[in-house]
């Protein structure tokens, strides 16, 4: 009687564990959507206010034009009117953030006063959903603007996606590639060009930056971040991320818990420094696959260039967002930090003989039991990777799901399944369960899961924006060709037809 009322205490702290952490992702997703909401709200006012505002200059200038006298009439009561009620609007807009017209109007309107005051300048850009080739007007409503640079959920579309910059960007991060001779120079090569034909600010890894001192003090104007805590801010101050190397270089991105201490490659560092917003990332191909680097380094000045003037084609891509929630957690405040991933979390036996036995959940409906070798859930643009070398299907990236591809599982009807983003999964190791599971991030971050413990995922209000060379569709099939050579055979000769057809 004892064990069985101690089995229930346990159960319910569980249950109560992961009600939290599904209550938690929930308002987080829509946090997001509402401070993308409120965004747009303030840019829609401001371009009201500042048209008003132009309107009004524009009948002073017709009304106070030169009369045949050669004298100015009403030359002083409508410009100070005009200049008091723009006043107000700056003080209004340092109050709520940095507004549209603080970064949209000419140098020579700003005022010092505002320029001094204000905390960061960052371009801004709209996002605008329309399928390719299609004209009508009836596509163009779909539009959404970020003052900050910020990219949420909010408004997402499975059309294509332009982005178009409403003002130049300043401010770029190149993260690259490490132990790698070739891609030291053409950062060196890059940063140097930035600089001087693009006048951009320009931040590195404190790594680089020792390099690039090493080589030429001339580089003493890039700039790095010295803690964790800059990182969390970085966001903030850039608008563009370029890498330097292959896919894992994007993946770093979600993981960069590990950019002090592990060497890697730049497609992972690119996601991990950014764990909430992300700019816009432009991948340079220098590693060995590139399902997600278009971009060829021969020719980045015509290809930075062009993203540089915009607009270009971007792909969103989706990120998980990861819970562990161990049975030994009574509150809140013991469950751990969130985990992003790009491509997949995997729940696999480890080096235990036994077969994993895992409890899936979808939105607190049991789904099945997995006995096997593991469990891939993995986004779309992970779908190349772990889950396809489990049997999953290559999915578009820009289509909204999460796979769920079981490894080697003891069952010959177990199939692979893509289930809507909206959902939260939660896998948990039962209390009867032989030995303990592992779970990766990214191939990253290997923690056990003791029996009890279990894993929550859901889609985060964060998705990776990945600058495209064509558009999305094209540069999806360039890559599977070119890195899988997909469907690739000896075309059949015509030569065998038989002689009578």
């Amino acid at each position: 009687m004892y064990l069985i009322k101690f089995d229930a205490y346990i159960t319910l702290n569980i249950i109560l564990a992961v009600a939290k952490a599904l209550r938690r992702a929930a308002e987080g997703k829509a946090a997001a959507q509402a401070e993308a909401a409120e965004w747009k709200r303030r840019f829609e006012l401001e371009r009201a206010r500042n048209l008003r505002l132009e309107n009004k200059e524009q009948s002073f200038k017709e009304n106070n034009s030169v009369s045949e006298g050669g004298r100015l009439e009403n030359s002083t009561s409508q410009p100070v009117l005009l200049n008091q009620e723009r006043e107000h609007s700056n003080r209004a807009c340092l109050e709520h953030g940095i507004c549209s017209h603080e970064v949209l109007q000419d140098a020579k309107d700003v005022d010092s006063n505002m320029v001094n005051n204000k905390i960061m300048k960052k371009a801004s850009f709209k996002l605008s959903w329309r399928c390719k080739g299609e004209n009508s007007d009836q596509h163009k409503h779909d539009i959404v603007y970020f003052e900050r640079g910020n990219i949420t959920t909010a408004e997402r579309s499975s059309k294509q996606i332009s982005l178009k910059w409403e003002s130049p960007p300043q401010t770029v991060v190149i993260l690259t590639k490490p132990n790698s001779n070739s891609v030291q120079i053409l950062c060196a090569q890059m940063v140097r060009w930035l600089r001087e034909q693009k006048k951009l600010n320009i931040y590195v890894e404190p790594r680089v930056r020792a390099e690039l001192l090493t080589e030429s003090s001339y580089f003493s104007f890039v700039q790095t971040w010295k803690d964790e805590k800059e990182i969390l801010l970085l966001h903030t101050k850039v608008d563009l991320v370029v890498t330097l190397g292959g896919d894992g270089t994007v993946l770093w991105l979600n993981l960069f818990t590990y950019a002090f201490t592990v060497q890697e490659t730049v497609n992972e560092l690119a996601a991990s420094i950014f764990k909430g917003p992300v700019p816009p990332i432009v991948p340079f191909s220098l590693g060995s696959l590139g399902f997600m680097t278009p971009f060829h380094s021969e020719h980045y000045k015509d290809y930075l260039d062009s993203v540089l003037r915009g607009p270009i084609s971007i792909t969103l891509r989706n990120r998980l967002q990861c819970h562990v929630i161990r049975d030994a957690a009574k509150n809140e405040i013991e469950i751990e930090d969130p985990i992003l991933v790009l491509n997949e979390v995997t729940i696999d036996r480890g080096i235990s003989s036994y077969l994993t036995n895992l409890e899936c959940y979808c939105d607190n409906s049991f789904v099945t039991c997995v006995q096997g070798d593991g469990l891939i859930l993995s986004t779309t643009s992970g779908s190349t990777a772990y889950s396809l070398a489990a049997g999953g299907s290559m999915v578009h990236p820009q289509v909204p799901g999460i796979l769920f591809t079981p490894i080697c599982p003891h069952s010959l009807s177990f199939r692979p399944l893509i289930l809507p983003e909206h959902v939260t999964l939660r896998v948990q190791i039962p209390f009867n369960s032989r030995s303990p599971a592992w779970a990766s991030f990214d191939g990253k971050d290997r923690k056990q899961l003791a029996p009890g413990d279990a894993l929550v995922c859901s889609m985060a209000p964060w998705p990776v924006p990945t600058a495209c060379q064509v558009d999305s569709t094209d540069d999806f099939f360039r890559s599977i060709h070119d890195g899988l050579h997909w469907n690739l055979r000896k075309t059949q000769s015509s030569f065998d037809v038989p002689l009578d057809v």
